[in-house]
């Protein structure tokens, strides 16, 4: 009686193992896009400080002879300006700081400075960094279907974590190296939230 019984327990963890190895490895081909975009999003917004992680400002200078001065000045020769520095399309609005200071936005975030005594000009121009703004996209989950999705997604993370623990017996497993790595892993977010 005693056999069968250690029989049947070793029969249903071995069917448990090869389960487990199972859905581990093929929840995680159809997750890996998605641990690409939550990874590479992780960590440009880890290092906000450091940069825009979806966009990159560029600056352009220019000078121009199109009569810009607030006394006279007309929307159309805005537009004609536009057209050389960047598209009319993208005209927003306008506004002067100084007498002689034009600022007029643009879709989209950019800026053109004009001194309208002298011509001078600059053009900030907000541009979308390839990649990481569709991810930081991604990552402030856009929309219901997403947020439904991503939910399922660190659910599965959660899931990997756990049946990690069963992918390996013996020594390299969770009562042996594998343990010991797992108590770090565990260790170091407690001691972040201790000592920062």
């Amino acid at each position: 009686m005693e056999q069968n019984k250690t029989t049947a327990d070793g029969r249903f963890m071995r069917v448990f193992r090869k389960w487990n190895r199972i859905l581990h490895r093929d929840i995680g081909f159809f997750f890996i896009g998605t641990s690409i975009v939550y990874g590479l999003s992780g960590i440009a917004l880890n290092h906000l400080k450091d940069w825009n992680p979806s966009y990159s400002v560029v600056y352009e200078d220019f000078k121009t002879n199109i009569d810009l001065r607030k006394s006279d000045v007309s929307k159309s020769n805005i537009l004609l300006l536009l057209d050389d520095v960047d598209s009319r399309k993208n005209y927003k609005t306008h506004a002067y700081r100084t007498e002689s200071e034009l600022k007029i936005y643009l879709q989209g975030g950019s800026t053109v400075f004009v001194n309208t005594a002298t011509g001078e000009g600059s053009a900030e121009f907000l541009r979308k960094r390839p990649l990481f703004y569709e991810v930081n996209y991604l990552h402030y989950n856009p929309n219901e279907w997403w947020k439904w999705f991503s939910d399922i997604f660190a659910g599965a993370l959660i899931f990997f974590a756990l049946s990690s623990l069963f992918m390996i017996k013996g020594k390299k497993g969770i009562w042996g190296r594998g343990g010991i790595y797992m108590v770090l892993g565990i260790l170091i977010p407690i001691l972040i939230l201790i000592f920062f």
